[in-house]
Protein backbone atom coordinates (compact mmCIF):
# COMPACT_ATOMS: atom_id res chain seq x y z
CA UNK A 1 0.00 0.00 0.00
CA UNK A 2 1.33 3.41 -0.93
CA UNK A 3 2.04 6.13 1.60
CA UNK A 4 -0.47 8.28 -0.32
CA UNK A 5 -3.23 5.74 0.36
CA UNK A 6 -2.21 5.44 4.00
CA UNK A 7 -2.60 9.22 4.37
CA UNK A 8 -5.99 9.14 2.64
CA UNK A 9 -7.21 6.43 5.00
CA UNK A 10 -5.92 8.24 8.08
CA UNK A 11 -7.74 11.43 7.08
CA UNK A 12 -10.91 9.58 6.14
CA UNK A 13 -11.03 8.03 9.62
CA UNK A 14 -11.44 11.53 11.07
CA UNK A 15 -14.90 11.96 9.51
CA UNK A 16 -17.50 11.17 12.20
CA UNK A 17 -20.70 9.24 11.75
CA UNK A 18 -23.48 11.52 10.48
CA UNK A 19 -21.09 13.72 8.50
CA UNK A 20 -19.47 13.60 5.07
CA UNK A 21 -16.42 15.05 3.41
CA UNK A 22 -15.33 15.35 -0.20
CA UNK A 23 -12.55 13.85 -2.28
CA UNK A 24 -11.33 17.41 -2.79
CA UNK A 25 -11.30 18.20 0.95
CA UNK A 26 -9.21 15.12 1.68
CA UNK A 27 -6.75 16.04 -1.08
CA UNK A 28 -6.51 19.61 0.21
CA UNK A 29 -5.92 18.34 3.75
CA UNK A 30 -3.00 16.37 2.28
CA UNK A 31 -1.68 19.47 0.51
CA UNK A 32 -2.37 18.19 -3.00
CA UNK A 33 -4.86 18.63 -5.83
CA UNK A 34 -4.96 14.91 -6.61
CA UNK A 35 -8.70 14.56 -6.04
CA UNK A 36 -9.04 11.61 -8.39
CA UNK A 37 -6.13 9.82 -6.76
CA UNK A 38 -7.98 10.12 -3.45
CA UNK A 39 -10.96 8.43 -5.08
CA UNK A 40 -8.76 5.68 -6.48
CA UNK A 41 -7.29 5.00 -3.05
CA UNK A 42 -10.74 4.81 -1.49
CA UNK A 43 -11.96 2.58 -4.31
CA UNK A 44 -9.72 -0.20 -3.05
CA UNK A 45 -10.09 0.52 0.68
CA UNK A 46 -9.23 -2.76 2.47
CA UNK A 47 -10.15 -1.34 5.89
CA UNK A 48 -13.85 -0.61 5.49
CA UNK A 49 -15.80 0.09 7.64
CA UNK A 50 -12.98 1.21 9.99
CA UNK A 51 -11.97 3.61 7.23
CA UNK A 52 -15.45 4.96 6.39
CA UNK A 53 -15.05 5.63 2.67
CA UNK A 54 -18.84 5.76 2.30
CA UNK A 55 -18.63 9.20 4.00
CA UNK A 56 -16.66 10.68 1.08
CA UNK A 57 -18.72 12.32 -1.66
CA UNK A 58 -18.30 14.69 -4.58
CA UNK A 59 -17.92 18.45 -4.07
CA UNK A 60 -21.35 19.08 -5.63
CA UNK A 61 -23.03 17.00 -2.92
CA UNK A 62 -23.67 13.97 -5.12
CA UNK A 63 -22.70 10.56 -3.85
CA UNK A 64 -19.94 9.75 -6.33
CA UNK A 65 -18.81 6.16 -6.59
CA UNK A 66 -18.53 3.34 -4.10
CA UNK A 67 -16.27 0.31 -4.16
CA UNK A 68 -15.32 1.01 -7.77
CA UNK A 69 -18.90 1.46 -9.01
CA UNK A 70 -20.30 4.76 -10.26
CA UNK A 71 -23.95 3.67 -10.30
CA UNK A 72 -26.19 0.78 -9.38
CA UNK A 73 -26.33 -1.42 -6.32
CA UNK A 74 -23.05 -0.39 -4.71
CA UNK A 75 -23.91 3.32 -4.84
CA UNK A 76 -27.33 2.45 -3.41
CA UNK A 77 -25.49 0.65 -0.60
CA UNK A 78 -23.49 3.85 0.05
CA UNK A 79 -26.73 5.85 0.25
CA UNK A 80 -28.21 3.37 2.73
CA UNK A 81 -25.09 3.46 4.92
CA UNK A 82 -25.21 7.27 5.01
CA UNK A 83 -28.93 7.38 5.75
CA UNK A 84 -28.47 4.83 8.56
CA UNK A 85 -26.01 7.35 10.08
CA UNK A 86 -28.57 10.16 9.78
CA UNK A 87 -27.29 11.78 6.58
CA UNK A 88 -30.23 12.74 4.32
CA UNK A 89 -29.85 12.04 0.63
CA UNK A 90 -32.42 13.95 -1.42
CA UNK A 91 -32.57 13.41 -5.18
CA UNK A 92 -29.09 11.88 -5.08
CA UNK A 93 -27.50 14.79 -3.21
CA UNK A 94 -26.48 15.67 0.32
CA UNK A 95 -26.92 19.13 1.83
CA UNK A 96 -23.29 20.13 2.43
CA UNK A 97 -24.39 23.08 4.56
CA UNK A 98 -25.83 20.61 7.04
CA UNK A 99 -23.65 17.49 6.79
CA UNK A 100 -20.19 18.58 5.63
CA UNK A 101 -17.36 17.81 8.07
CA UNK A 102 -14.71 20.50 8.10
CA UNK A 103 -11.11 19.46 8.76
CA UNK A 104 -9.13 21.64 11.14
Amino acid sequence: MSSFSQKVYAICRLVPSGKVTTYKAIAEKMGTKSYRAVGQSLRSNPFAPHVPCHRVIRSDGSLGGFMGWKKGGKVEEKRKLLEKEGVSVVKGKIDLGKFLFMFK
